[in-house]
């Protein structure tokens, strides 16, 4: 607990407001978790829509160009918290500047990796961050409406953000002069379906427009042509939840809560063989031992053996590689992996790895749209290849065969699903290969 009280102490002496709440460590964005505090009156208790109105100013003279607050996101170090790592402040200036109709920013918020539950959090207690945050952006980039796509199994969570909406629209926040400035914006949320592929952002804008949620040929890419063919911006909750900070407290402090090409904090979604599993906000850069600390270590006094540090379509890595890591986009692509959403599987040494990617395989075939030929038959074939050696019938070449199909989808698909579903097999015959061997030797002497 010493190490959790000294990360506190460090962001209230760069005056960040700081909350630990049971088991959710959160010095930045969940705030709100710290009781039935997720309303307007609070969030401006703790200083929320300050950052807005630095931007916007007073008395009809903005406090900073679009082209300041751009820059200041670039200079933060922020990148895309979704999963792809891709800088925000440049995400932000590929918006053009000079289109004269309509333009939209989206909110992602259709969480459906499996083992991510931090966008719902921040939603459900402090979804005025958000709020502020796609203000703040749509200001940037010129965009006067915004959505936020909210998953569709977390319908308690879009009631919440609704409610929210209509707090800040009465406050002035929203609407034709936002705090009584020269610029307007108004906010929509959008209840999705639930289907995996719709978290990919053009799969979210074709359902978003009511049509059947498949990813879109690239490019041409959203900044150009999006939501009903207009320029568009898609960020993750989180994302936008930081930006306020990022305005607030100054580009070069946010960079500095981090490390350098990673700015700021990051939710880690921790789940699985530890002893208290939840949302932790820690700075970029944290040593991973530091985050299995937190959450309490290893449950039942079992060692590590293998950890997925970025959610389901991240490739695994085993303890002894994990246990070196820092948790930061650049330090967890140097091993091998993916930072992601930030969801942090940690699986011990009792854990069968052929029944888990077994069960990673199957999800990533129920959820394949079907519009590309290798995701739609490759992911079947890889599932029915691992579930053939779990049930012990394993042959001689399954594992050669099973390699390649994954390899032969990776690249080769319109959306990342595809390589989302052959990065876990490619890793698992990388680091835990004599595992699936000895089961397919079992089923060849048992044969015999």
């Amino acid at each position: 607990m010493a190490r959790v009280q000294d990360i506190l102490a460090q962001f209230q002496a760069k005056g960040v407001e700081t909350c630990f709440h049971g088991r959710h460590l959160s010095p930045l964005i969940l705030a709100g978790l710290n009781g039935n505090n997720w309303g307007l009156k609070d969030y401006e208790a703790r200083g929320g829509y300050a950052a807005l109105r630095k931007v916007l100013g007073r008395d009809g003279g903005f406090g900073m160009t679009p082209e300041e607050v751009i820059a200041e996101m670039k200079a933060s170090g922020l990148r895309g918290r979704g999963g792809a790592g891709f800088p925000t402040g440049l995400k932000w200036s590929f918006m053009p500047r000079n289109f004269p109709g309509q333009k939209y920013v989206v909110c992602n918020s259709d969480e459906g990796e499996p083992g991510t539950f931090k966008d719902r959090d921040i939603l459900m207690y402090n979804p005025h961050a958000v709020i502020e945050g796609m203000i703040i952006g749509g200001y940037a980039m010129g965009a006067s409406v915004g959505y936020n796509y909210i998953h569709g199994e977390i319908f308690q969570v879009y009631e919440r953000f609704e409610a929210a909406i209509e707090q800040a629209r009465a406050a002035g926040y929203l609407g034709q002069a936002v705090t009584d400035s020269g610029f307007g914006f108004e906010l929509h949320a959008h209840h999705g379906f639930g289907a995996y592929v719709c978290g990919e952002e053009t799969g979210l804008l074709e359902s978003l427009e009511g049509k059947k949620g498949q990813p879109r040929f690239k490019p041409p890419f959203p900044a150009s042509f999006g939501l009903y063919g207009k320029p568009t911006t898609i960020n993750n909750t989180e994302t936008f939840a930081a930006a306020p900070a990022v305005i607030r407290l100054g580009a070069q402090a946010y960079l500095e809560l981090g490390k350098p090409n990673n700015g700021g904090t990051k939710i880690f979604s921790i789940q699985g063989d530890v002893k208290r599993p939840g949302n932790y906000e820690i700075p970029l850069g944290t040593p991973f031992p530091k985050l299995l600390e937190l959450a309490g270590g290893m449950r039942g006094g079992r060692s590590l053996k293998a950890v997925i540090p970025g959610g389901s379509s991240s490739p695994v890595l085993p303890a002894d590689i994990i246990m070196q890591c820092t948790m930061d986009y650049d330090a967890i692509a140097k091993a091998g992996s993916m930072l992601g959403s930030g969801a942090v599987i940690v699986m011990d040494d009792s854990r069968d790895m052929v029944e888990a990617l077994l069960r990673l395989s199957y999800f990533y075939m129920h959820e394949s749209c079907g519009q590309c030929t290798p995701c739609r038959e490759g992911t079947g074939w890889m599932w029915r290849m691992v579930d053939r050696i779990q049930r012990g019938e394993g042959r001689a070449g399954d594992l050669a065969t099973l390699d390649s199909v994954a390899e032969n989808i990776m690249g080769r698909t319109i959306c990342a699903l595809g390589d989302a579903a052959a990065m876990p097999v490619r890793a698992m015959l990388k680091h835990f290969r004599h595992e699936f061997a000895a089961k397919i030797e079992a089923a060849r002497k048992q044969a015999a």
